[in-house]
């Protein structure tokens, strides 16, 4: 049996092979290094796709010709009296839910929050996802359906590709392994049209938790029609939970077995990024090397994103000396890899000024977020992301609509609609919300070519509607490289250019203001809670002259006032309701903030205490 060191694992409790609740998984324990390491499963046409999985997520670990590794004392420990799976009811599987995504804990170590995607688990999920799809695509007698599966940097993105992969294969469906991955290639290998590579696939997975702890992990769900949406993660997670009611010792580990000769690996990110390279050699007249000349930092935050500078930019001639944090680290030791993080917008930032570069780009950990930065440090994130985006959408499609979420600023519709010339649809939080709306705008004659979000979620029509951090990218990339063929200099200039204009507040605010869920006024559960607040704070806006309530909202309260305006919302998935803030000034801030406290102080099982700190300290 192989050895893993225990010093890898500092306080993770043995995070990776050896958590206690997968103890009844101990044939699959003891065979970790045998079956699953050493004995590769079969590839297909010599397409490799097994980036390193033991270096990417044990970086010290020492790799022996055979598979197995070497230099520790630690052990999985196999206990072979457990006969059945640990007892779960419907509810533990629908707790996993969110929005259009599945998100638990799986890696122990951190107290209070035990482990929820375990390997059954997982490969109950799985299994459920495949009668899902066999529901909808009937395959013809030629093949199996397929299903592929890809990971982010997560330390517990190897483990659960296996679980996910034995729920598919002994499902019936043939299962392409892609290793490390981002988001949009899973969703773009529905689409992809290359028998070589296995492709288009009848459905994908992706392994991710996007910016979540390292302990944290879950499943994005993908067919050609695009993600799959809250009804059907609700379908998926309760038949889930009656497949894994069915689960024995025996029966997993004979389906380990029988599973192994449906999985091949294919490197996808070949094809996928060779997309994002054609891309921009066209919108610059197809030349070879468009980008030639450019000085290009990229940012991944150890994060499936490393891809980009090697793949990507330095094919289209880009100088991308500098970029960081670009080698897969599960444990995230830099920065949390999330554009709309502080810290993380700070680390590009100082890469971008230390390197004299031309443009500085970091996505989050699947890459199906991004931000950039300008050569003077400015930050392109948020509502300036969205400003530049639209501008450049709506150069190539005038008069059309934008579809943001809720909590973009007043500035940002008056430089659509006034200095652009489009239209500005404010909906609702969640991408998948942002997304749908626009889809749907279109479906009744109301043309949307953009659908962004704040959090640098975004996608365009031309692109399938994916959100697609690197694609975003692409088109900031084609707009340098079609400056640069027209014989416009200034570097980042240009897109620094498309955001003149745009009016931002001087103070911009968020607080979020916690439900009590054990409190003895709940009754009724968090949500009922929170749409109790939200009526008063609609009552409190109607009669007070000071503030006017937005004549279109699809999203909790928003009103304006004091030169600002202010939205207070229920989160879409926990008992928080946050309340943004912009104002011309901090005392115009203040009274914005003032008004919602003076409506919702009464309601006692309202953490208000970050909104007082708010007050006060102004």
């Amino acid at each position: 049996m192989a050895a893993i060191p225990g010093n890898v694992f500092q306080n993770l409790s043995l995070a990776l092979y050896c958590q206690q609740n997968r103890q009844f998984r101990t044939q699959y324990c003891r065979d970790c290094a045998t079956h699953n390491v050493c004995n590769f499963l079969p590839l297909h046409g010599g397409k490799l796709a097994w980036n390193g999985i033991f270096a990417m997520h044990l970086p010290t670990l020492s790799i022996y010709p055979g598979g197995f590794v070497d230099r520790g004392t630690v052990y999985c420990n196999a206990i072979s009296s457990a006969n059945v799976v640990p007892s779960l009811q419907k509810e533990d599987f629908l707790k996993l839910q969110n929005g259009s995504d599945i998100r638990g804990v799986a890696v122990a170590g951190i107290e209070g929050e035990p482990v929820t995607l375990t390997d059954p688990v997982s490969e109950a999920i799985a299994s459920a996802f495949a009668a899902w799809l066999l529901d909808r695509k009937k395959s013809d007698s030629s093949r199996k359906l397929r299903v592929s599966v890809g990971h982010d940097s997560r330390i517990s993105a190897w483990m659960l590709q296996e679980a996910v992969s034995l729920g598919l294969a002994n499902a019936g469906l043939d299962v392409v392994q892609y290793g490390l991955a981002s988001t949009p290639a899973m969703f773009n290998s529905t689409l992809t049209e290359n028998e070589e590579y296995l492709c288009p696939v009848d459905g994908s997975i992706m392994i991710t938790a996007s910016h979540l702890p390292y302990n944290r992990n879950g499943f994005k769900f993908f067919t050609n029609a695009g993600g799959l949406g809250k009804g059907d993660i609700k379908d998926i997670l309760e038949h889930a939970a009656n497949i894994y009611s069915s689960f024995t010792l025996e029966g997993l580990t004979a389906s380990q077995r029988k599973a192994s000769m449906s999985v091949k690996r294919v490197d996808y990110m070949t094809i996928y990024t060779s997309g994002l390279v054609q891309a921009v050699r066209r919108a610059a007249g197809n030349i070879e090397k468009p980008l030639e000349g450019f000085h290009i930092v990229v940012d991944a935050g150890n994060g499936a994103g490393g891809f980009f500078p090697g793949k990507v930019l330095e094919p289209l001639g880009a100088v991308t000396a500098g970029s960081q944090f670009l080698d897969p680290d599960g444990m995230f030791p830099n920065h949390i890899p999330n554009p709309e993080d502080k810290a993380a917008m700070k680390a590009i930032t100082q890469a971008v000024l230390n390197n004299k570069a031309d443009l500085g780009i970091i996505f989050d950990t699947d890459v199906d977020r991004s931000a950039a930065v300008d050569s003077t440090g400015r930050e392109l994130n948020r509502n300036r992301l969205i400003a530049l985006m639209s501008a450049i959408v709506l150069e190539e499609h005038p008069g059309t609509t934008i579809v943001t979420d809720s909590v973009t600023s007043d500035g940002l519709t008056e430089f659509i609609e006034k200095k652009l010339g489009g239209k500005h649809h404010r909906f609702k939080r969640g991408y998948k919300n942002v997304i749908d709306e626009a889809i749907h705008l279109n479906s009744i004659g109301k043309e949307s070519h953009l659908a962004i979000e704040t959090s640098g979620h975004g996608a365009l029509k031309e692109n399938h509607w994916l959100d697609d951090g690197a694609y975003l990218m692409v088109k900031l990339l084609n707009k340098l490289a079609s400056a640069r063929a027209s014989g416009i200099g200034g570097g980042s200039q240009v897109l620094t250019d498309l955001v003149e204009g745009l009016q931002e507040p001087a103070v911009a605010v968020e607080v979020r203001l916690k439900i009590d869920q054990s409190h003895a006024d709940l009754k009724g559960g968090f949500r009922d809670y929170g749409d109790a607040v939200l009526k008063h704070l609609e009552n409190k806006v109607d009669s007070d002259p000071n503030l006017q309530k937005a004549p279109v909202n699809y999203e909790g309260i928003r009103a304006s006032g004091f030169g600002g305006w202010f939205l207070l919302r229920l989160s879409l998935h926990d008992p928080v309701l946050p309340l943004n803030i912009e104002a011309p000034s901090n005392e115009d801030a203040v009274m914005l903030g003032l008004a919602v406290l003076d409506a919702v102080k009464e309601f006692q099982a309202l953490d208000i205490s970050a909104l007082l700190k708010f007050v006060q300290a102004s």
